[in-house]
């Protein structure tokens, strides 16, 4: 389960990719983007402490990019690398926003929403103390089997930051498309997502 506030984030998502978003070696677009939010998707982190997030992010008529983040209330031990800034949640407080690809409860949450077929995570806004389900902006899924056994992911090692951006987790290679230009196909685990106004399924992500 997400657990959503009705909160102000300063700065907001889009003005941290704003910056940040250009400096990445798969980055297509201006200089100085002006982005919106297309759609996203979120995981679970089951200890709940951790935010997964994944926006997926236009300029203009640009190529969607695929940007998963990691939202925490701490900062994360050498994983300066993948820090895309910092934001203060009116609710939560100072919000540490990272790269997920760099961060092992991300990659353990992929992997095993690829290995088990799961989806999404179901969302919740907290209203006035009590919580209202909110139907998801798109649907996503993993390809493999339920009770599937996912491996146990502690770190994550040798990242290729392109695209796809490739990165090891424990037994598994992770990838994870981040320009979203056409219907690719992978002959491998993977996880898929479409949304309205996307009717075909696009590849996500896949393991290897």
């Amino acid at each position: 389960m997400a657990l959503l506030y009705r909160a102000e984030l300063n700065p907001t998502k889009l003005e941290l990719l704003n910056t940040w978003l250009p400096d990445r070696p798969w980055y297509q677009g201006p200089a100085v983007p002006d982005l919106r939010r297309v759609v996203s998707y979120r995981f679970d982190d089951p200890e709940g402490e951790v935010g997964i997030e994944t926006l997926i992010v236009q300029d203009g008529d640009g190529p969607l990019h695929q940007v998963p983040l990691t939202y925490r209330g701490a900062p994360l031990d050498s994983h300066e690398r993948w820090l895309v800034g910092t934001s203060e949640h009116s609710v939560l407080g100072l919000r540490y926003v990272y790269d997920a690809c760099g961060d092992p409860v991300y990659a353990s949450v992929l992997a095993c929403t690829i290995v088990t077929g799961a989806g999404q995570a179901e969302e919740f806004l907290e209203v006035d103390g009590r919580l209202e389900r909110r139907d998801p902006a798109m649907s996503v899924r993993g390809s493999g089997a339920p009770g599937a056994d996912a491996p146990r992911i502690v770190a994550v090692a040798g990242v290729d930051d392109g695209d796809p951006t490739l990165f090891r987790a424990g037994s598994l290679e992770l990838a994870v498309v981040r320009i979203l230009d056409r219907v690719r196909e992978a002959d491998a685990p993977n996880l898929t997502g479409s949304w309205d106004g996307q009717p075909a399924a696009l590849l996500l992500a896949y393991a290897r």
